[in-house]
C-alpha cells in the first residue's frame, strides 16, 4: 500500500518503522513480506561484525565488516544506532537514512531493543516501534530449531537472551503476538498506513490550512 498525498502543497516526511523481537519470533519473515507488498518501503541495511550465514547475501541482509571498521564508524558518529548482541556488533549508517527521510521515503529496521531505544531517543518524531512476541517459548524454540542455521549452543544462547528482550516490550509503540503470520502481517500493514497519515508527518500542512482559513470571509 503506497500512500499518495493528493495536494502538491503537502509533502510527507518519511518515517522509520522499527521491528524487534526475540530471535525466531518472526520479524525477519514479516520484514520480507513488508518489502514484497510495500514496495516504497526500503530496508535499512545494517553493518555487523557477525559471520555471514550460508543463506545471507552481502549488501542484502547485512554489510559484514571487521570490528576495527565498526569502531571507526562509531567514533566518527556515522551510526544512527549500534548494539552488541549475541557476541557481535550491529549498527545502522546515519547519512543515507537522514537523506531518505527528508525525501519522504520510509525506512524499515530489523533491529533489537537496544537499537530501537537509541533511534527513539535520537529521532522520536520520525520513528514507529513494533515489538513482535512469539505465542509461546515452546514455539520459539521450535522455530529456531526448524531454521537449522544455528548450533544447539547458539539456540540456547538466543533463548536465554529472549527473557531480557521480551521484558522490554513496554518500550514499544505497538506490540503484536505472532501466533498467525497472515493476521500479524495484516495488523502490521494497518498500523503502518495509519502512521503515514499522522498530522505531524505532513510537511506544509500548516501553511495549507492557513491558506484555507485566509480564504474564508
Amino acid at each position: 500500500m503506497t500512500l499518495h498525498l493528493s495536494n502538491p502543497q503537502i509533502k510527507r516526511r518519511g518515517l522509520m518503522l522499527v521491528l524487534s523481537s526475540p530471535s525466531g519470533a518472526g520479524k525477519t519473515t514479516l520484514t520480507r513480506l513488508l518489502r514484497e507488498r510495500e514496495t516504497s518501503l526500503s530496508l535499512s541495511i545494517s553493518v555487523t561484525t557477525r559471520e555471514r550465514r550460508p543463506s545471507e547475501v552481502e549488501g542484502s541482509h547485512y554489510y559484514f565488516i571487521s570490528e576495527t571498521d565498526f569502531r571507526d564508524l562509531q567514533t566518527r558518529g556515522d551510526l544512527l544506532e549500534s548494539a552488541f548482541v549475541h557476541g557481535n556488533h550491529y549498527g545502522s549508517p546515519r547519512k543515507p537514512i537522514e537523506k531518505a527521510l527528508s525525501e519522504g521515503k520510509d525506512i524499515l529496521f530489523d533491529i533489537d531493543y537496544q537499537g530501537a531505544r537509541q533511534i527513539a531517543s535520537k529521532a522520536p518524531d520520525d520513528v514507529v516501534t513494533v515489538f513482535i512476541l512469539p505465542p509461546s517459548i515452546t514455539e520459539l524454540r521450535t522455530r529456531l530449531e526448524r531454521r537449522a542455521e544455528d548450533s544447539g549452543e547458539v539456540i540456547d544462547r538466543r533463548l536465554a537472551a529472549a527473557k531480557q528482550e521480551i521484558s522490554r516490550w513496554e518500550d514499544y509503540n505497538y506490540v503484536l503476538v505472532n501466533d498467525d503470520l497472515d493476521k500479524t502481517f495484516a495488523q502490521l500493514r494497518a498500523l503502518l498506513a495509519a502512521e503515514r497519515l499522522k498530522r505531524e508527518r505532513q510537511v506544509g500542512l500548516s501553511s495549507f490550512v492557513a491558506g484555507l482559513l485566509g480564504d474564508l470571509p
